[in-house]
């Protein structure tokens, strides 16, 4: 089956109305507009069909072709394509296949890089909601302008939303998908600039969280043959799935010297991903996988000559270890031994500068147990010391001898354990639990659990014995927690990830009676 040529070209690449390196066509800014000016549908009609229940049966056809869920992890981002459906669709729907589409998320993030003018930073659309053949796409407008008055990166110019459908492609497929109702936040990156790109993950880090999910628009190799189009974009895929920024922009410059043919991209919207790796970047916990891959010549429509590429990626936190503390167990004597590793390790490391070395063939299996822990130094019944570690890197072992050092020698708030001080010490350990994600207060147990919080790369833990003798309600132990520890004020914890833990907690003076 053959199409018109002209729009065989807009429907694959993802291009209509202009070209991608267009004039720079920035007008004044609309930093506050009285009244609501809702965004009608553009690529309705061009990218997809306008007709409602025709829309519906091809969206569900999409469904049914694309990928399953593949697993359970906690989603925090997508990036799927944004070309017409017949060339694209599947391989989008498989990436808003791994939605959770009961879940009632605060805001649904929606960000693109601009196909149809160029401008400093980044445009939120705050006038209205968003209009589609299956109805109105409701607006954070609150959140979108607190945003726009908050950060100079970005502002409020509807221009660069209202022929733009990189953003619009993908809200058939949310209002078809999902069962809760949602309200996005409408981003297009009009700079071709990695410092746009760290401003803009800069503004948006504190929002990357459970509650929120993020959906990144983008297509990747432009106008190449059917085979380099499948090599390229792989190479590209990857370079994303290291969560490198400077990998990505260095496969990006990379892929562009190696003079393929017809090669015009080998990712239109490398700024909306970039800003997704700079938030990325230094998360431990997140996973990238690689979901689907297809290019235009995959379709019916499509010609092998040349090709636009398609992938779906998502970004997930890791699936915690389902090991409870009820799982886990230590003996009296597995005790001892942490606690003999702990204190052999002070007293080398302070009175001479040594690590001693521990025989892993003389170490119990069940320390070998990767998981948490916390060292604490107690002197005369007071705080000498405490710092411990969360995850699941190294063995019980030798994260107790790693925070014996760092709790004797690294604690800010202590000057570093003298030599003299070694017989007043008490030694405590607490081993740490999976960490548990909890989404209301009621499921925290003052004085059972440990505290967790984290908002953005701010980040603090109270232990569960801190309660301990303190007559704090669970909002004063959480406030404490967020001021003192993690640094965001008394009310930070409110809008903050909060993660439950159990401790099994034991000391030197507690084993010798």
């Amino acid at each position: 089956m053959r199409m018109p040529k002209i729009v065989y070209l807009c429907l694959l690449t993802g291009i209509f109305s202009t070209n991608c390196n267009s004039q720079d066509n920035t007008k004044k800014p609309m930093e506050e507009q009285q009244q609501t000016i809702d965004r009608k549908a553009y690529a309705a009609g061009k990218f997809y069909t306008s007709n409602p229940e025709e829309l519906k049966l091809n969206v569900k056809k999409l469904f049914d072709k694309a990928l399953p869920k593949k697993s359970d992890n906690e989603l925090m981002a997508i990036i799927v394509p944004h070309a017409g459906y017949v060339f694209s669709g599947e391989v989008a729907a498989t990436g808003f296949n791994q939605i959770d589409i009961e879940k009632e998320y605060e805001n649904i993030f929606i960000i693109g890089s601009s196909h149809t003018t160029s401008f400093n930073g980044a445009s939120i659309y705050t006038q209205g909601n968003y209009i589609t053949p299956l109805g109105t796409v409701k607006v954070n407008t609150d959140l979108a302008n607190k945003l726009v008055k908050d950060n100079k990166i970005l502002k409020s110019f509807p221009d660069a939303h209202i022929y733009e459908h990189s953003l619009e492609v993908e809200l058939p497929l949310l209002q078809y998908i999902m069962k809760k109702e949602f309200q996005i936040i409408p981003i297009v990156i009009g700079s071709q600039n990695k410092e746009t790109c760290e401003k803009l993950a800069e503004a948006l880090n504190p929002y990357f969280k459970n509650d929120n999910l993020f959906i990144i628009s983008t297509d990747f190799s432009h106008y190449p043959d059917y085979n380099n189009a499948c090599n390229v974009d792989e190479i590209t895929a990857k370079a994303i799935q290291t969560n490198d920024p400077d990998q990505l922009l260095q496969t990006l410059r990379s892929n562009e010297a190696k003079g393929i043919s017809n090669l015009a991209t080998s990712l239109c919207g490398w700024t909306s991903v970039l800003s997704l790796l700079y938030i990325t970047e230094k998360m431990d916990d997140i996973e990238v996988d690689l979901l689907q891959y297809k290019n235009s010549g995959d379709s019916p429509y499509g010609e092998k000559s040349r090709v636009v590429g398609y992938y779906a990626i998502m970004f997930s936190k890791k699936k915690l270890n389902n090991q409870t503390q009820d799982d886990f167990k230590l003996s009296k004597s597995d005790k001892e031994y942490l606690l003999l590793i702990a204190r052999n390790t002070i007293n080398s490391y302070i009175s001479n500068g040594v690590i001693p070395k521990i025989n892993k063939n003389e170490v119990p299996e069940n320390l070998k147990t990767k998981c948490g822990a916390f060292v604490t130094l107690n002197k005369n019944g007071k705080l000498r010391g405490c710092i411990g570690r969360f995850g699941e890197e190294k063995s019980l072992f030798q994260v107790v001898q790693d925070m014996a050092i760092a709790s004797s020698t690294q604690d800010s708030r202590f000057p570093i354990v003298t030599e003299d001080e070694l017989s007043e010490i008490d030694i405590e350990i607490s081993v740490l639990t999976p960490l548990k994600h909890i989404e209301s207060i009621d499921e925290f147990e003052l004085g059972k659990h440990g505290i967790y919080i984290k908002k953005g790369y701010a980040t603090g833990t109270f232990l569960p014995q801190v309660a301990h003798g303190r007559k704090w309600t669970k909002e004063e132990f959480l406030g404490y927690c967020a001021r003192e520890k993690a640094g965001i004020g008394w009310e930070g914890w409110k809008n903050a990830d909060l993660y439950t833990y159990e401790a099994i907690i034991f000391n030197e003076k507690e084993l010798k009676k």
